[in-house]
């Protein structure tokens, strides 16, 4: 699904409930340092080769259009959120984006949130991480607790560093929002104890405010991936959930796979 705009929707969020989306990468294209095997916009090799970003300025004037619009038409947003056709980290702007988006959201709509779905990769980078520290929902993805898996489910471009990015989580304090997406292939299977257990660790470690689990739920560009309903992933976290943890857990509208089965 490629964002055509630099605003879009709002939308349904299964997630983020009416979320009013924005893109900060190209409108005709992907533009990503992860190309992951579940991802709605496909790989990033089928992009449509696009790579003009929009400005700081660019973005400012879309976004307050549309905030005037809903104001104007009486109609609500729970969030504002950065999500759009890649890493909305790597536009050169995000900080300055940040700021102007804090302005508009307590200026048009002050109840909503301000949320980033990153996949975490440049959040080693101050001024990534103090803008991200700045929004109120900074969601920051983990999918594997190794190298070896992240490089069959993200496929990272070169310089990914799992480590650096745990260490890099540790100085958010706690404060944001971890998400995983849970699946398997024939290759792997997010259920299986050497994924879930080390994985589990990790979320004992970081101690982030909520964990967000979903499942794939859009068609995605690998074939053949394997999906877990809501009621089977609660069983897989119940260790955490009884540990206190808040786990949000998001299953498929429909369980299409009935052999996407969790067994103890």
């Amino acid at each position: 699904m490629i964002r055509e705009s630099i605003v879009f929707g709002p939308i349904h969020s299964r997630r983020l409930g009416r979320s009013l989306g924005v893109n900060l990468l190209p409108s005709e294209g992907k533009f990503c340092n992860f190309d992951c095997i579940y991802c709605e916009c496909g790989w990033n090799a089928d992009g449509r080769g696009d790579t003009h970003l929009p400005t700081a300025a660019d973005v400012r004037s879309a976004l307050e259009d549309k905030l005037l619009q809903l104001m104007l038409e009486g109609k609500g947003i729970d969030t504002i959120t950065f999500s759009g056709s890649g890493e909305p980290t790597l536009n050169p702007e995000f900080a300055t984006i940040i700021d102007d988006t804090l302005f508009l959201r307590d200026t048009y709509f002050p109840q909503a949130k301000v949320s980033v779905l990153s996949n975490a990769t440049r959040i080693h980078l101050p001024e990534v991480a103090a803008a991200l520290r700045k929004v109120d929902n900074a969601i920051l993805k983990i999918d594997a607790p190794t190298e070896a898996l992240a490089a069959r489910i993200n496929r990272p471009a070169k310089g990914y560093d799992l480590a650096r990015t745990v260490e890099a989580m540790k100085g958010f304090d706690g404060q944001f929002i971890l998400q995983t997406m849970f699946l398997r292939s024939p290759d792997f299977d997010s259920a299986s104890p050497e994924v879930l257990l080390p994985w589990m660790d990790m979320v004992r470690e970081l101690r982030p405010r909520r964990v967000m689990v979903y499942t794939v739920d859009r068609p995605a560009p690998m074939k053949g991936l394997g999906i877990y309903s809501e009621a089977q992933m609660r069983e897989m976290l119940r260790p955490l959930i009884e540990e206190g943890f808040d786990i949000q857990i998001k299953g498929p509208a429909a369980v299409q796979n009935p052999d996407a089965s969790y067994k103890k």
